[in-house]
């Protein structure tokens, strides 16, 4: 491989290689993420590999940490190649991910539990209020009511005032979708998937939506390694590590 600084690459060969288009590897230039690439005399970029390494690890990062925390990270190995702000910034990405990692352990845990708990016969003591619910799960009425609206977890009506009652297989629903939530997982994915749970297929199906953000999890984690290797070659080529 020639040196980081070396040139020789259109603005296409990199795109080609890195897996995007022309216009992003020219917009990722215009916001600071790929340095100025050197121009012809005809006004042609000339990019070498430090053009590549950057997009390349740019396109990792954004598939582990997000495009906006990706461009940060690049810019900063640009800009402060010998200071620890890009580590620290490495860091924050990683443990998040550890975070979100942890808190879908804790959702397989309560999951398994909350989905293997009997439900007996109902009887209106037995039913919770939404302050009682949400006061039980650690949320705002306002998110169950929320819940509600979006067909995920519907409560019973009162028959004078209309309020919500939530029986004790709606509770038990509403603690899957909590922890589902806590999880990562976004509204309309659970509105497909919650549906199925009332089926009776509860247990597979939650340890299947789980299963596949696991993996999301792995992809991303994978993806922020590939992102922090090509960062490590400018680094390395800028003097910026040992």
């Amino acid at each position: 491989m020639p040196s980081l600084k070396s040139g020789g690459l259109r603005t296409v060969d990199v795109a080609r290689q890195v897996g995007c288009s022309v216009q992003q590897i020219r917009n990722l230039e215009r916001d600071g993420v790929l340095p100025p690439a050197t121009r012809t005399a005809a006004g042609y970029r000339v990019h070498g590999e430090v053009h590549l390494q950057s997009a390349l690890a740019y396109r990792a990062l954004a598939a582990g940490c997000g495009p906006a925390e990706a461009r940060r990270i690049v810019r900063a190995a640009h800009r402060f190649p010998a200071s620890p702000e890009v580590f620290a910034l490495l860091d924050a990405a990683h443990a998040r991910l550890h975070l979100e990692r942890t808190e879908l352990g804790r959702a397989k845990e309560a999951a398994r539990a909350v989905a293997d708990e009997p439900i007996g016969d109902v009887r209106a003591s037995d039913a919770m209020s939404v302050s009682e619910l949400a006061a039980a799960l650690g949320v705002r009425p306002s998110t169950l009511r929320h819940w509600d609206a979006e067909g995920l977890v519907v409560p019973d009506r009162g028959p004078v005032r209309g309020a919500r009652r939530y029986t004790p297989a709606q509770v038990r629903d509403a603690r899957i979708v909590h922890q589902l939530r806590r999880a990562g997982y976004r509204i309309a994915p659970l509105r497909a998937l919650v549906p199925e749970l009332r089926r009776a297929h509860r247990s597979p199906d939650v340890t299947t939506a789980l299963a596949a953000r696991d993996a999301e999890l792995a992809t991303r984690s994978k993806a922020l390694l590939d992102g922090a290797a090509a960062l490590g070659a400018i680094l390395s080529a800028a003097g910026g590590t040992a």
